[in-house]
């Protein structure tokens, strides 16, 4: 009987099927802790006001976020001379809890985290007064608000403090707003236009056709440029003079003034007077900041739309170049060559390039793309940029090609296999009816193996989005000014270097100088890396399944 059972196949059938079931929990499971510790990052947290006794056993008082908690042993603490005050824990306890505390206020306590060991907390409460302060720098400040200043004013009454302050940072928002748009928008298409006439300026020193006339034009460019750059940075002067002029003062828990101009603050919340529908709105008011805005603080704060906009640009351009390459060589191994021993040699070098670790590519790409390729294209057609590089230099085309490279033979091989699977009749009718064997290829072959090709696209684009490695040689880095596409021409910037959600998360986990600020940030990147990729693939699984049903009666 269980012999009969074991021959019949089915324990392998259930053991597949437990395989497959513990690899899909697992998987949810991890996702699950992700989101938990990403997105309960952007979520407004009650601030604590605790009564402490210090390491010299003085009573001081501290205020910041509780973001963690765990249970030491108490031979830990000693070993590292951290002491419990006297009478707080009994003789026989082991281990001892503490609290991780986001005490912010960097600038004035140097660091902003700190442990708090339980026993040693005499009282804990959350006053509605407690305030929180979201700044461009030094991170965020916790303390008592005492007044406003605003155009020389100084407000200091309770009843009218708030709506004064309100009032003052919807003005902060709009001038920083005006001075964003300046700098990058205006100031940097003229900064772009004056780079431009330079380079053409030596070019035609370098063709010999710097003569009279073209000195006119450049000049009377550059000066209608230099015009407009001097108009807007005096109306930038006047936007950072009227900006800096207001400022609030905080106290803080040691009972410290601190002054705060309001041009460094990005937002001013009392987490604790405010109600679950408050916490909602200011929690997708955070999100959609992390989405759409710019890192600061050593990508430690801010949003991350520079990192989302060059992982996906970078995906649809290596999906443009590696699709045609892919399916060119999977119809010549198929349709038109040889089957005989080249062609299965052929065949095993294209499935051992699947296996080659993807920093070999990064080597690679660095190598004949960066230094070989670009360096020749900068000596042929930019000559006038020298010495510095324009395509010999790492940028979103060399990583874009490299990519394509490492993902060539995955679409190689599932559009042959969908080429293998179109019927010989089908090949054998139309050539029957009078076309060619290229026409039969065009228009019946491939249409009908569309489907294998987007999904040797969709596993490439799988591979491609989450590759860090090689990326790291040929383009990514931690910041980028600019992005690679704006509205200068040629509008789309190949040679530009860019951000990448990978990098990004690498970044920020392991060379963040602020590891526990950090920490949220890792999670919420890594959750949004696979939610892109996963639209990306539903993007192209969606256009599969229609070229799929398209084509399913002439398969049958």
């Amino acid at each position: 009987m269980m012999n009969r059972w074991i021959k019949s196949g089915a324990p392998w059938v259930w053991l597949n099927a437990a395989a497959v079931s513990t690899s899909i929990v697992l998987v949810c499971g991890l996702l699950l802790l992700i989101a938990i510790r990403g997105l309960g990052h952007f979520w407004p947290a009650d601030v604590t006001e605790f009564s402490y006794v210090d390491k010299n056993n003085q009573q001081v008082r501290i205020i910041g976020e509780v973001t963690d908690e765990e249970t030491v042993p108490l031979r830990r603490l000693q070993d590292a001379g951290i002491t419990l005050a006297e009478g707080r824990l009994d003789a026989s306890a082991q281990r001892v809890q503490r609290l991780l505390v986001k005490t912010g206020n960097r600038d004035v306590l140097g660091l902003d985290f700190q442990w708090l060991l339980v026993p040693n907390i005499d009282k804990q409460s959350t006053p509605e007064a407690l305030v929180t302060v979201e700044r461009y720098e030094w991170g965020n400040f916790y303390g008592y608000l005492k007044s406003v200043k605003a155009d020389g004013k100084v407000i200091d009454a309770k009843e009218a403090l708030w709506a004064e302050l309100e009032q003052q940072l919807d003005r902060a928002a709009e001038l920083h707003s005006q001075i964003r748009k300046i700098e990058k928008d205006d100031i940097g298409t003229i900064n772009y236009q004056l780079e431009r006439l330079r380079l053409r300026q030596k070019k035609l020193e370098l063709q010999g056709d710097w003569n009279t006339q073209n000195q006119q034009e450049l000049a009377q460019e550059k000066q209608q440029a230099e015009a407009e750059y001097g108009h807007l940075q005096k109306a930038l002067n006047k936007l950072y003079s009227d900006i800096n002029r207001d400022s609030i003062t905080m106290e803080t828990a040691s009972g410290q003034a601190v002054d705060i101009p309001l041009a460094k603050v990005v937002n001013v919340y009392k987490a604790n007077e405010m109600s679950v529908l408050s916490k909602i709105g200011f929690y997708i008011h955070k999100v959609w900041e992390f989405l759409t805005d710019d890192p600061r603080e050593a990508n430690t704060e801010g949003g991350i739309f520079p990192a989302i906009f060059g992982t996906v640009l970078m995906v649809i351009i290596m999906s443009i170049i590696v699709t045609p390459f892919g399916v060119i060589a999977a119809v010549y191994l198929r349709e038109y060559a040889t089957q005989g021993f080249l062609t299965r040699l052929i065949r095993i070098a294209v499935n051992n390039l699947a296996g080659v670790p993807s920093i070999v590519y990064g080597v690679f790409g660095l190598g004949f793309f960066v230094y070989f390729l670009g360096g020749n294209l900068d000596r042929l057609f930019f000559p006038e940029a020298l010495p510095a590089p324009t395509f010999g230099t790492p940028g979103i085309m060399w990583a874009s090609l490299t990519l394509a490279l490492l993902t060539l033979p995955v679409v190689i091989v599932a559009t042959e296999e969908g080429l293998s699977r179109i019927p010989k009749s089908i090949r054998e009718g139309s050539l029957a009816l009078g076309a060619t064997k290229a026409e039969t290829l065009w228009r019946t072959v491939l249409p009908m193996a569309s489907p294998a090709m987007m999904t040797g696209l969709i596993l490439a684009v799988a591979r491609a989005a989450g590759e860090v490695a090689p990326l790291m040689l040929v383009g990514v880095v931690k910041l980028a000014p600019s992005l690679a596409l704006d509205a200068n021409a040629p509008f789309l910037h190949l040679d530009r270097k860019f951000m990448h959600l990978g990098f990004h998360i690498y970044d920020v986990g392991f060379q963040s100088p602020n590891v526990e600020a950090a920490r949220p940030l890792v999670y919420a990147t890594a959750l949004l890396l696979v939610v892109v990729i996963v639209v990306l693939n539903m993007a192209a699984v969606a256009v599969r399944n229609q070229l799929r049903e398209k084509y399913r009666a002439l398969e049958g």
